[in-house]
């Protein structure tokens, strides 16, 4: 006996629910074109603001970059040498009875005999690049050469070749281009700055108590001072 398929049969209910819901849908309705008009150049005006704003911090920022790092580099160059030279004046650098900052005739490369301020580094120093093993008992001059920046001449007591040989040189930073030295005269109580080395009435060159360095990029010009570490104002050694 064959099967009737089910019929579905709506009732006037359904067909009401069927009207509402098809009034509801056409109810809706989505954004117009001046509205997305006007949201595009909202959206807009605020990319270009934004932009202009970001550009403008990044001009002022790149402005004073130079001005930064120079003034980043006097600091770390004068730190170095303020460093270097304390340890040089300070025990176990420095020995009983001597002048651990004095002035000697060095010899460059260039073979022109020179008065420059010297002292002795025992361990050596970072700067140093030994075409072998580094070597201790290391004695440091410094001269500034035009053109070139400050100097650093070094050599080791140790090499065989320490009192005929010119000492190997380093540049510390072609960014200074002069050096000057401070004299503090206790008769008058005041400083005098010197571009030359100070004689006494001997006529030998006096050991100044500042270094005075100045450094040159462009326009820009700054200043440092070093105060050389005395004797007397090194530690007791025992």
């Amino acid at each position: 006996m064959k099967r009737r398929p089910p019929t579905t049969r709506l009732s006037p209910a359904g067909d009401a629910s069927l009207g509402l819901t098809g009034q509801a849908d056409s109810g809706r309705r989505g954004f117009t074109l001046l509205e997305i008009l006007l949201a595009l150049a909202l959206v807009s005006l605020l990319l270009v603001s934004m932009n202009t704003f970001i550009f403008s911090m990044g001009e002022l920022w790149g402005q004073r970059t130079d001005v930064r790092l120079f003034d980043q580099h006097v600091r770390a160059v004068t730190r170095f040498l303020d460093n270097e030279l304390r340890t040089s004046a300070l025990p176990p650098a420095a020995r009983p009875n001597s002048t651990p900052i004095a002035l000697q005739e060095i010899r460059p490369q260039n073979g022109l005999m020179e008065k420059m301020l010297t002292f002795e580094l025992p361990a050596g120093s970072r700067l140093f690049s030994w075409p072998e093993r580094p070597l201790p008992e290391v004695v440091c001059s410094l001269q500034v050469r035009p053109n070139e920046g400050l100097i650093l001449l070094w050599h080791s007591r140790l090499e065989k070749n320490f009192e005929t040989d010119s000492p190997r040189e380093t540049v510390v930073t072609p960014l200074v281009s002069a050096l000057a030295y401070d004299y503090y005269d206790a008769d008058a109580r005041r400083w005098t700055t010197e571009t030359t080395l100070k004689m006494d009435p001997q006529g030998q060159p006096l050991t100044p108590q500042r270094l005075r360095l100045k450094f040159t990029y462009g326009r820009l010009t700054r200043e440092s001072v070093i105060t050389l570490t005395t004797p007397g104002q090194a530690m007791p050694m025992f």
